[in-house]
């Protein structure tokens, strides 16, 4: 830690004093945020100061809160504006990103993205409830009845439905709590070619 001359100490202290935060003492004064800490532990915030001082506390956690809505209302008005094409060129870079290359199978811990999937197989690819196939895969230490229970919820299908559950050896609850799902379209073979095709075509554009 570098030393401050007593001029600068006391003015972090006067500036602490008068509610403000290590950032804005930092900046200020051109020191880092260590230094300051150091200095202010045992200064107390003026009355005059304090609900101020107070409202700025959690100041990057809100601005943090603040950025991820305006990003997700600049996201969802993207969104709203995308024809079935995109959306199916959406489907097709998350099929070419996960799914399995010698059946229409695609398997993940996500449940978003298990969600995105199902509602694009359902609305754009128009795939009929009775030729989607639901499996899990479950650690011996995950909860069967809950994770086909939370699963069930975000595939939408009750879970007699589901086709199969895989007990596989090992401990993995603290990192897939639920474990994970796999989807399968029943004779998705021409599925695999359309979504193979847009792809292939895709690699095309971009490399003419």
């Amino acid at each position: 830690m570098s030393r401050l001359s007593r001029k600068k100490i006391e003015k972090i202290k006067s500036l602490r004093s008068k509610g403000y935060s290590l950032p804005e003492i930092g900046k200020a004064l051109g020191i880092g945020k260590t230094t300051v800490f150091y200095h202010i532990k045992n200064v107390e915030i003026l009355p005059g100061f304090i609900s101020e001082w107070r409202g700025k506390r959690g100041g990057s956690k809100k601005l943090k809160l603040i950025k991820e809505k305006l990003a997700f209302e600049e996201g969802k008005k993207t969104i709203d504006k995308l024809s079935n094409k995109e959306k199916l060129l959406f489907l097709a870079a998350l099929y070419w990103a996960e799914g399995n290359k010698t059946d229409f199978i695609l398997t993940n811990s996500d449940p978003n993205l298990i969600m995105v999937f199902i509602d694009g197989l359902r609305k754009i690819l128009e795939v009929s409830d009775d030729r989607i196939q639901v499996t899990l895969r479950l650690y011996e230490d995950i909860d069967k009845e809950k994770s086909l229970s939370f699963w069930s919820e975000v595939v939408k299908i009750p879970k007699e439905k589901f086709l199969n559950i895989h007990i596989l050896p090992g401990k993995k609850k603290g990192k897939l709590e639920y474990g994970m799902c796999r989807v399968r379209v029943k004779k998705g073979g021409d599925l695999l070619k359309k979504i193979f095709g847009i792809n292939k075509a895709i690699v095309s554009s971009l490399l003419s």
